[in-house]
């Protein structure tokens, strides 16, 4: 048997540090520390303060207690230490704020944007929905399903380890990008066969990186759009970054049309940048839930219990949450 392969957690940790980053600068744009500057506030008081909408507060501040930059107690959120010597603009002597906006000036200018008015920037800029502009061209095409295989390889090859696909012979992957899920779960299962399902656009992207992981013979695609179509027959289905993209209508209905689609005893395996319960910990899934605020008008990002309760109103049962890789979690559901 070949080597385990690496995860690729070391490069995605840099990547999401310019969202931390980000997350820092709106902060001090909006004034939250100083905000803070009296004690603890709750949630309202301290969005009408700062002047961020209801829509992202909560993604905000709670990211910010997931970065040790605020903490979170009984009567709502307060300054850490560090935030209360360095980040309040009425404490001059100490105040590195001013350093960091200088550094960082215009990095945050999209985030601060949605986070003071709630509307994300295809609202204010297009009016378009995302995917009609992701999949517009054949090179935004192959441009986002590139971005998708970041985000998904170590999900996948966690993934192929973590479940029991010796159970089980197919597995359709709904909106599979150009495939890293599948043809990793291939690669590692040689009895597997997968079905990729997307827009039909995705369809050469995703033969070609199956086809070079030497996974083509099987594999096949099926072309459709999951809120209009069947999802395909298969023994699991896997829903991958995918759910965060919608309001909470759109989640149970994509759950509701892969119960439809599974045989008895088939499952279903939700995998997302999952915020961790507590949210307090687990900063990416809340910067990439803010993320979804800005692109996305109705998507966020949630967490492992509120998608166990989505898949048993849908009708799964012996739901379960286990960690992948890095920020990453799947939730697992059986028919």
């Amino acid at each position: 048997m070949n080597a385990p392969r690496p995860s690729p957690q070391p490069v995605t940790d840099l990547m999401w540090a310019q969202w931390k980053t980000k997350l820092l600068v709106s902060a001090l744009e909006t004034g939250v520390f100083t905000a803070l500057a009296g004690g603890s506030l709750p949630e309202e008081a301290l969005r009408e303060r700062a002047g961020v909408h209801p829509r992202t507060s909560r993604d905000f501040f709670d990211a910010l207690v997931a970065l040790g930059l605020l903490r979170r107690d009984g009567t709502g959120y307060a300054n850490t230490a560090e935030s209360a010597e360095y980040l309040r603009s009425d404490r001059p002597a100490t105040y590195l704020g001013d350093s960091v906006l200088q550094q960082c000036a215009g990095l945050a200018d999209d985030l601060t944007g949605v986070l003071r008015t709630g509307v994300s920037s295809l609202d204010v800029n297009t009016g378009t929905e995302f995917y009609d502009t992701t999949y517009a061209s054949p090179e935004s095409v192959r441009a986002f399903q590139r971005d998708m295989t970041v985000l998904s390889i170590g999900s996948a090859l966690a993934m192929a380890e973590k479940f029991p696909w010796q159970d089980y012979k197919t597995v359709a992957d709904i909106g599979c990008a150009e495939g890293a899920l599948p043809g990793h779960l291939l690669r590692r299962h040689p009895h597997l066969h997968a079905i990729g399902f997307d827009l039909p656009v995705a369809e050469h992207g995703f033969l070609e990186y199956t086809g070079r992981l030497g996974v083509g013979d099987r594999v096949s695609f099926a072309g459709g759009d999951f809120f209009a179509d069947p999802m395909p027959s298969a023994d699991v289905l896997v829903l991958g970054h995918i759910l965060h993209n919608w309001d909470e209508r759109r989640k149970l209905e994509l759950l509701s049309s892969a119960h439809a689609a599974l045989p008895e005893g088939g499952a279903v395996i939700v995998y997302e940048t999952l915020i961790d319960d507590g949210r307090s910990e687990n900063a990416v899934g809340l910067i990439l839930s803010l993320i979804m605020h800005m692109e996305v008008p109705g998507g966020y990002d949630y967490t492992g219990a509120d998608c166990q309760e989505w898949l048993r109103r849908t009708g799964f049962r012996g739901t379960y949450v286990e960690h992948l890789d890095g920020p990453e979690s799947m939730v697992v559901g059986f028919k």
